[in-house]
Order: C-alpha cells, then sequence, then structure tokens
C-alpha cells in the first residue's frame, strides 16, 4: 500500500513539532490530519459538478490550533462534553477535575499545562498509509483530575466510496475510570458563508433538555412539537430564533439528541445536505447520542483558511458521544471503564452529492 503523506505543519509554543498526515483515495477526495489533538484540519469533497472544496472548518497556523481553535477538528476527552460541578464519585470516591466552563468540566479539563485535554495534546502516529492513519495516547493517572491510566487509540480511515471512518479504542488500568470520546469538527458543505441554510435531519424522538449552564436536567424531552424537533428535513436555522427556553439558554443548538436506533448498533445520527452545491453528509455511529451545536460561540474573530472571520453559524458539528455528564446521572448510558474491559466506539461521514 502507497504510504501517506507525512509534512511539517509547525511547531508549538514550547518547540514541539507538529505534523500532519494527508490521506487521499482514487475518488481524488482527501482528508489531512494533524497529530496535534488529531485535529482534522481539511475534508476535500466533490460538489455535484465534481468540483472539490474544503467542507470544515479550520485555523491558518499552528499558534491559533494552540492558543484560539475552539476545538476545530479535535479528539475530544477523556470526557467529551460537560461534567457538573467538575466531580464525579466512583465506587464511593470522589475525584475533582478542572472547572473550565462556567462551574463545569467541559472536554476533558484544561487547555493549557503539563497535560491539557485531548484536544490539545500531540498524539503519536502509530502508523499511516494512503488511506488511513492511527493515532495513540496515554493519559497518566491523575491525568486532569481522571482515574486510572488510559491509552487511547483513533483510527482514521478514508474509503473509497468517500466515506470517513473514525475507529476509538480504549483500555485502562490500575482502576476504573469514566471516558467519553469524540471528534468535533465544524462541518459547512458550501464550504464558506452561514451554515444556517443547509439542510439537518436527525432522527431522535427526544433530547437531553439542560440547565442554565447546559448541564442536564436528567429528562428526556420529546422533540414533538418543539423547534428541537429535526426529524424531517430542515435548515438548521430555520427555528434558531424562536421564543423556547433551551434555545435561549444556549444561544442556538447545543444539544444532545438521543438516538432512535439500538444501543450500540451502527445506525444513523443525522444528515446535512447543501442545495447550492449538492452535498451531502450522512453520519453513523455506535454511540447512543449526537451532540448538535450550531456553533453559536464561535466569535467572529479567528481567520478561516479561505482568508474570512469565522462567525456564529458557519460551521456545524455532530458529536457522536455518550450523554453529557453521565457520571453523575446513573440512569443515563454508562460511561464507566473498568480494568480488563474494551472500549469501542464507530462513527462514520459518508459524503455524497444530490
Amino acid at each position: 500500500m502507497q504510504d501517506a503523506m507525512i509534512a511539517e505543519y509547525g511547531t508549538t509554543a514550547a518547540g514541539a513539532l507538529v505534523r500532519q498526515v494527508t490521506l487521499r483515495n482514487r475518488a481524488g477526495m482527501s482528508v489531512a490530519v494533524l497529530d496535534y489533538a488529531g485535529a482534522i484540519t481539511a475534508i476535500m469533497a466533490p460538489d455535484r459538478n465534481g468540483v472539490f472544496g474544503n467542507v470544515v472548518l479550520g485555523c491558518t497556523n499552528m499558534a491559533d490550533y494552540e492558543t484560539r481553535s475552539p476545538y476545530f477538528g479535535a479528539l475530544l476527552g477523556r470526557y467529551a462534553n460537560r461534567i457538573a460541578g467538575g466531580r464525579f464519585s466512583l465506587d464511593g470516591e470522589t475525584f475533582h477535575l478542572p472547572v473550565n466552563n462556567g462551574p463545569n468540566t467541559l472536554h476533558g479539563g484544561l487547555k493549557t499545562g503539563a497535560t491539557p485535554n485531548f484536544g490539545h495534546r500531540i498524539w503519536d502516529i502509530v502508523t499511516a498509509s494512503a488511506c488511513s492513519v492511527t493515532l495513540q495516547l496515554v493519559s497518566a493517572d491523575g491525568d486532569n483530575g481522571f482515574p486510572g491510566t488510559l491509552t487511547v487509540t483513533v483510527v482514521y480511515t478514508l474509503e473509497e466510496d468517500n466515506a470517513v471512518r473514525i475507529d476509538y479504542a480504549a483500555q485502562v488500568e490500575g482502576r476504573p475510570t469514566v471516558l467519553n470520546l469524540s471528534n468535533h469538527t465544524y462541518f459547512n458543505l458550501a464550504g464558506s458563508g452561514s451554515a444556517l441554510d443547509q439542510i439537518v435531519t436527525i432522527p431522535a424522538s427526544f433530547f437531553l433538555p439542560t440547565d442554565a449552564t447546559q448541564i442536564p436536567t436528567g429528562i428526556l424531552l420529546a422533540v414533538e412539537g418543539t423547534p428541537m424537533d429535526f426529524r424531517t428535513p430542515h435548515a438548521a436555522g430555520a427555528r434558531i430564533g424562536e421564543a423556547y427556553e433551551q434555545l435561549r439558554l444556549a444561544g442556538g443548538y447545543d444539544h444532545c439528541y438521543v438516538l432512535d436506533k439500538p444501543a450500540d448498533a451502527i445506525g444513523p445520527a443525522a444528515t446535512l445536505h447543501d442545495a447550492a452545491s449538492g452535498r451531502v453528509l450522512s453520519i453513523e455511529t455506535s454511540e447512543p447520542g449526537v451532540q448538535f451545536y450550531t456553533g453559536n460561540n464561535l466569535t467572529g474573530t479567528i481567520i478561516g483558511q479561505n482568508g474570512v472571520l469565522i462567525g456564529p453559524g458557519d460551521g456545524i458539528a455532530f458529536e457522536t458521544q455518550h450523554y453529557p455528564d453521565a457520571p453523575n446521572q446513573p440512569h443515563f448510558p454508562t460511561t464507566r471503564l473498568d480494568p480488563g474491559q474494551a472500549f469501542r466506539s464507530t462513527t462514520i461521514w459518508r459524503f455524497s452529492v444530490a
């Protein structure tokens, strides 16, 4: 098999070299991945006329990825999304995490320091070929307050049918931990401008309402009759301005949807369609939920790869994952991982045209 294209991308403020791996298939599609954060910096996908364009948001330099990026394309861990109050208990012991999102812990803890969260750390490139790259990270016992020595392996594969497959695997040694892995790619199938006119479908009859700090209240709320209902396709921004408390609290959509599929089975999670270009993204996952986020907190201060400032709504994230704050809400699907237990998860992004 042909070797992957690996190039130097830049250096961190501490002087560590960051590399970029570019995967290509025979159809001409390509995916670029940094070993920093496992961040996907570009997905070049064809439109209905066969013209390739980058359909994800990203920074233009290493300094922005390190200090300003809102997790563009990044792997999230140890715990994607929020943990209430920066604490949880396992087997009667309480663990305290850094608080970095109001009163809560977001995406695994701090972005800086000796051991930042997974979205701000350099991963090892284990193997790389023309169509696949395997990344690995070892997270020590006590890392950002989480127990157990955790080894995480993530494989990105670009398939010949223009699907991008992400396979996650993990195991913990020493003592149990909690784990919620995801990827925070922001999609814009038009390649630029607002993504809020792109058509979204989410096959979920329920979502998790949150409190004012975006922690789930613990109930599953039916989407029926609310602007949270994406079971039939419509524009991402069509109802975003409605006077609905959940949209007001989050400044738009930033909610976990409970997918209508069998637990642990790979099934549909979302679709995104840009009518102008014809590009379609179909997402499948083995995870029970997907965090639908309309980029409400994009500040308009980061220059994107097209040379234009990135503002609210310019990208949409579909973060396949377990539920936020599950360690503190035992009726949610468990995120506990014990020594000797193998964690596995798969998400697939299928690109096509219509």
